[in-house]
């Protein structure tokens, strides 16, 4: 087992991820930027290192930073957590070159899941649905009209090489394709240097429904059933429950069976998360692979009884998975409801600043994941996330109970945050019937 670990994260995951050290008798490192020195996790931890000033891409995306802090320190493993490095082959390659154990895939699997053209191949090799599209990078706007001719519209432009919803156009026309795809091309060139895309088939009024997956380096795979993460907005998820109030006992099976193919073929190793689109005709079509934790991993955790972060660290040290597929039993509900400095009623505009008064949620059923505290000051530099709120029930409608009573526990003053626009949520008649998808935000709760 490793004894010291160096956690190139910030915010709530590096506190999660400590705890997790901390419950294995690992010593941990925290590394920080000038505009965390005051985060909560530097509390806990056994040792700090700044590593640069506020920017990310000089501190927390700084590889020379985190490589030197990690052999200052002694350590044996780097987790990354999720964000920033943690899908970043030449990061795992330049751990290896080290001999850091990158806690993650490998390099190669890495590299072969963050490439969606690649990823899709894969797929389609494993036996696994695909929406219908392009087989390849889309090198013009005449092949994109063609194939789109050929799927028929609506479709989907979508980066290769992206993530968050840049890249992304939906077509429902000739013209408005060559608009998008030009958009998309110059989007995703300027947020991940990589202006490939490809085309695929748009599935209108889709459910997002992803099967969370854990490897160990023995060949052996398992799947934790599946997460609905189809409240989302621009693309980036809201709230996420297990499990999915749509999903049938064989659909779920038939999934996680596809999500397990998928895994082995790619020789994949760690935790990660295969992500489908599920149509109204309960048929699902393979998205993605996050190849790193998932900010929505509490909610399996919840309702599996495991400890994710915690398997990550064992599996990277060598050790068999803790579980066979048979050991694994998914029990009652579970939500995770993020809650973001932001300010729902204005676009969801950035909202840092000094948290003036703070009270956390408790009781039953109940989980708060976070890292900040009354008089803590959230940085306008990073991801807006201050907490997330998991509740775990028998049924979803008690979920919904306890979300609602919990939501109103939480005192968070001095910014503005999503709290009050999950009340909302909560209170519409299509949720609490599970009559949701990825549309459902934009469609009711538009920003005025």
């Amino acid at each position: 087992m490793f004894q010291r670990i160096l956690i190139a994260n910030r915010g709530e995951i590096a506190l999660r991820i400590l705890r997790a050290c901390k419950d294995l008798g690992i010593q941990s490192v925290a590394v920080y930027s000038e505009a965390d020195k005051d985060s909560l996790h530097l509390r806990y931890a056994d040792e700090t290192i700044c590593i640069g000033p506020a920017p990310s891409t000089e501190s927390y995306l700084n590889i020379p930073a985190l490589i030197a802090a990690a052999e200052i320190a002694d350590v044996e493993a780097i987790h990354p957590g999720y964000g920033f490095l943690s899908e970043n082959e030449h990061f795992a390659e330049v751990c290896q070159s080290c001999n850091i154990k990158f806690i993650g895939p490998s390099p190669t699997a890495i590299a072969q899941c963050g490439d969606k053209v690649a990823a899709k191949k894969l797929a389609k090799e494993a036996g696994v649905p695909c929406v219908p599209g392009s087989d390849g990078p889309v090198e013009n706007e005449q092949d994109a009209l063609a194939i789109a001719r050929k799927i028929g519209f609506p479709v989907l432009v979508k980066a290769a090489a992206g993530g968050g919803g840049r890249g992304m156009r939906v077509a429902h026309n000739e013209p408005s394709l060559v608009t998008g795809y030009h958009s998309a091309r110059s989007e995703a060139e300027k947020a991940f240097k990589d202006s490939t895309v490809y085309l695929e088939k748009y599935i209108e009024k889709p459910r997002h429904v992803e099967i969370q997956i854990m490897a160990d380096q023995h060949g052996n795979v398992v799947h934790l059933g599946e997460r609905d993460c189809s409240l989302q907005r621009r693309h980036q998820k809201l709230v996420e429950e297990s499990p999915c109030p749509v999903l049938d006992e064989k659909t779920r099976q038939a999934m996680g069976e596809a999500a397990v193919r998928l895994a082995k073929a790619a020789s994949y190793h760690s935790a990660g998360t295969v992500e489908f689109l599920l149509d109204k005709n309960k048929n699902f079509y393979f998205i993605e692979i996050n190849s790193r934790i998932q900010v929505e991993h509490p909610v399996t955790e919840m309702v599996t009884d495991t400890d994710l972060i915690r398997e990550m660290i064992l599996v990277a040290a060598g050790h068999k998975l803790s579980w066979k597929q048979e050991d694994i039993r998914m029990r009652g509900h579970a939500m995770e409801f993020r809650i973001n400095a932001e300010d729902p009623d204005h676009n969801f505009k950035p909202s840092p600043g000094k948290i003036t008064q703070f009270v956390a949620p408790a009781g039953p059923g109940v989980r708060w994941d976070s890292h900040i505290y009354q008089g803590y000051s959230v940085p306008p530099h990073y991801d807006s996330m201050v907490g997330k709120l998991i509740i775990h029930r028998h049924t979803r409608k008690q979920v919904i109970e306890v979300a609602r009573r919990a939501l109103n526990e939480l005192q968070l003053e001095g910014i503005k945050t999503t709290a009050g626009l999950f009340l909302r949520i909560l209170d519409h008649s299509d949720f609490a019937a599970g009559d949701i998808d990825t549309g459902f935000i934009e469609r009711y709760f538009a920003p005025r």
